[in-house]
C-alpha cells in the first residue's frame, strides 16, 4: 500500500468517525423527548442550592431549576445526586443529560463539556441581621465583621471595607459561622451557600443579604456537542429571565434577585 493511499484511507476513516460522533452527539434532546424523561445531576450537600430536607427529599435552588426545565420540556425529571468531584463525569459517561450543580465556567471545563447560559448567581457577600442598617461598605465602620482567613470573601472584604471596620479572621467556615451565630461578631462575610445554610438553621437571627463582594454565576453543564439540547435549555432560561421566574427562585433560596446573568 502506497503512503499516499494509506494517508487517504486514514483521513477517510477519521472523517467517518467524526461524522458518526456528530450524528450521535445530537441525540440527547430527541432521546429525552422520546423517553419523556430527563436525568439531571444535582447536589445534595450544598445548601441552599441543593440539600436533603426533613422529608429526605432533595430541595434547593438547583433542584427547583431542574424541575423547572423538566416542566418546560414536558418530561419527568429523574434527579441524580452528585458531588463536586464526579459531576462532570456524569455528563461524559451519559449518566446524566444535564448537570445543575453550582457549576462555574472556566477554560478547563469548557474543554470537556459545554455550558448553557447562566441560571443563577453564586456570590460572596456581607450578611447581617435585618435590624442592623448596612447600605454601603462605609456602614461597616465601627462594626465587627467575621470572615474566613484567606477565602475569596476575605480578599474582597479587605479591598472594600473602610479602615474603621473591625475584621475578625477565623480559620475555617464553621468557626466563622459560629462566631456570628454566637454574637461574637455583628456581621459575616461569606459565600451564598454557607450563608444559606446558616440562615436555614438559625431563622431566629433574622439574617439577610446586605452587600455584594463578588459574583461567580452558575451555569448548566451539557455533554460536548449536544447543541440541540443546549439551545433548548438556553431558550427556557432566557424566557425564565424575562418572565421573572429566575429572580423568584433566587429570592426564595438566596434572599435576593438573580439580577443580570451572563449568556
Amino acid at each position: 500500500m502506497t503512503s499516499t493511499r494509506r494517508q487517504f484511507q486514514s483521513s477517510f476513516a477519521a472523517i467517518a468517525l467524526l461524522a458518526s460522533l456528530g450524528v450521535h452527539a445530537q441525540t440527547a434532546l430527541d432521546d429525552v423527548l422520546k423517553a419523556k424523561k430527563i436525568t439531571i445531576a444535582i447536589p445534595t450537600d450544598f445548601p441552599p442550592y441543593g440539600f436533603v430536607g426533613t422529608d429526605l427529599k432533595p430541595q434547593g435552588l438547583d433542584i427547583d431549576m431542574a424541575n423547572y426545565i423538566g416542566s418546560k420540556l414536558g418530561v419527568a425529571v429523574e434527579l441524580s445526586p452528585v458531588t463536586g468531584t464526579n459531576r462532570i463525569a456524569y455528563l461524559q459517561t451519559k449518566k446524566a443529560d444535564l448537570v445543575i450543580s453550582t457549576l462555574g465556567k472556566n477554560a478547563e471545563r469548557e474543554a470537556v463539556i459545554d455550558f448553557t447560559f447562566a441560571y443563577s448567581p453564586f456570590f460572596q457577600a456581607v450578611f447581617a441581621a435585618k435590624s442592623l442598617p448596612i447600605k454601603s461598605f462605609a456602614d461597616l465602620a465601627g462594626k465587627t465583621v467575621g470572615v474566613t482567613r484567606g477565602a475569596i470573601e476575605d480578599q474582597e472584604l479587605t479591598k472594600l471595607a473602610p479602615a474603621g471596620a473591625d475584621i475578625k479572621r477565623f480559620e475555617d467556615n464553621n468557626v466563622t459561622v459560629s462566631s456570628f451565630v454566637s454574637g461574637q461578631v455583628q456581621v459575616i462575610a461569606t459565600g451564598a451557600s454557607v450563608a444559606g445554610n446558616m440562615m436555614a438553621k438559625n431563622p431566629q437571627l433574622g439574617t439577610e443579604y446586605k452587600l455584594l463582594l463578588k459574583e461567580s454565576p452558575n451555569f448548566i453543564g451539557v455533554a460536548k456537542g449536544e447543541d440541540k439540547l443546549r439551545t433548548k435549555v438556553n431558550e427556557i432560561i432566557s424566557q425564565a429571565k424575562k418572565n421573572g421566574d429566575i429572580d423568584k427562585m433566587a429570592v426564595r433560596w438566596l434572599g435576593r434577585p438573580a439580577g443580570t446573568l451572563p449568556e
